[in-house]
């Protein structure tokens, strides 16, 4: 499935729009950013392969390790990866689900969930 930047958008909105309000209550200060791909630098940050598949990471700092007198320097952001969650996907439907639990899963790291706590919560 290969979708237009356009047309990944719409997915984007329609996935956020199906959110539980518990969730999105959340996405007020985080910048939502759509790439092709993770490039080489996010995977090696990441620790992982450059062959990995990655759907969506959140950049930031997540709310537990904020500082009142230290604001963060920048945004928060979760990034979604275009081809990889095309790549997964097989119909519209698929795809708008599953951005809508990559970007629940980005939103848990913001509050300070682990993949550990993830996966247990079955998420991971």
């Amino acid at each position: 499935m290969r979708l237009s930047e356009k047309e990944f958008d719409g997915i984007v909105k329609r996935s956020i729009r199906r959110l539980p309000a518990e969730i999105r209550q959340h996405l007020d200060n985080i910048v939502i950013s759509v790439l092709q791909q993770p490039s080489r630098a996010i995977l090696a940050e990441l620790g992982l392969p450059p062959d990995e598949t990655l759907l969506g990471v959140f950049q930031g700092v997540p709310l537990p390790e904020r500082s009142v007198t230290q604001p963060p320097l920048y945004p928060d952001t979760i990034f979604l990866f275009q081809r990889p969650l095309e790549d997964i996907c097989r119909t519209t439907e698929e795809l708008v689900t599953q951005v809508e639990i990559t970007v629940a899963h980005e939103v848990a790291h913001f509050l300070g969930f682990s993949e550990e706590q993830l996966a247990d919560l079955g998420y991971g």
